[in-house]
């Protein structure tokens, strides 16, 4: 994926999978330019589309434009979404409004443009891009948690909502994975010293939160996107199984 902070895959599967085995893409980016390369290596497979998600219209138009370049988009993988790492009490307005904007928002703009596409073909596959941080409370994250907590509500009733016409839809939930997203893509905005860095909050919260390979996730998509039966929830990364139970049965014991 290009650009976290606006990157979506609108993915016509022409013959199952992604480009480097066939398939049409439709790869979105605010700098479009920056997939010159993997456009000269696809050709007619991979079509760049300058797309903001923060930007409704605009999400609107390159749907359009991909759907009319290949005729039909049976896969959809909604990647909106960057990090904010800042303690809660310190988490400035503004970066507040805009990992909304972005992650939840954007998320939406993006299913609203493209689910009447899928109506139509009476078929399709809505991958929504969540995190571990939609199923767990990670402590100085509180933001990003936010965001992927609500797209895990929104996303999750969706697929309710469409099962009727033919349409799967599945969230996925990296762990932490060594991608751009914990590099620039990440903000980290000024904090008073009342708090331990991030860091040091996950280490001793999540101290076995292991960083995971970004080719690891290929294989699991990929029979992901093939799958005749997706499953609502995808969970990726090393040693998260036995996090997320942990967790589950802390809050079951708090019910009972």
């Amino acid at each position: 994926m290009v650009d976290h902070r606006c990157g979506s895959r609108l993915w016509p599967r022409l013959d199952g999978g992604g480009a480097k085995r066939g398939d049409g893409v439709i790869a979105t980016a605010r700098e479009p330019e920056k997939l010159a390369d993997l456009a000269a290596e696809y050709g007619e497979s991979l079509l760049p589309v300058k797309m903001d998600v923060c930007d409704r219209a605009a999400v609107a138009a390159a749907v359009e434009t991909g759907f009319h370049a290949f005729g039909r988009i049976d896969v959809v993988v909604n990647n909106a979404g960057y990090g904010l790492f800042c303690p809660l009490e310190d988490v400035p307005e503004k970066e507040a409004r805009q990992i909304v904007e972005t992650n939840l928002l954007g998320s939406l703009w993006v299913i609203q443009s493209v689910l009447p596409y899928l109506r139509r073909q009476g078929h399709g596959h809505m991958i929504q891009i969540s995190s571990i941080a939609g199923l767990l409370a990670l402590p100085g994250m509180a933001m990003y948690n936010a965001t992927k907590w609500a797209v895990e509500g929104m996303v999750e009733t969706l697929a309710q909502e469409v099962k009727a016409f033919g349409i799967n839809v599945t969230l996925v939930e990296p762990g932490p994975h060594l991608t751009d997203w914990i590099g620039s893509s990440a903000v980290r905005p000024e904090r008073g010293q009342a708090y331990p860095s991030h860091e040091q909050m996950m280490q001793q919260s999540w101290p076995r939160l292991l960083l995971a390979a970004p080719d690891a996730a290929v294989a699991p998509m990929m029979t992901l996107v093939d799958s005749d039966a997706p499953p609502l929830r995808l969970l990726l990364g090393e040693s998260l199984n036995a996090l997320i139970i942990q967790d589950g049965q802390q809050r079951l014991a708090g019910i009972a």
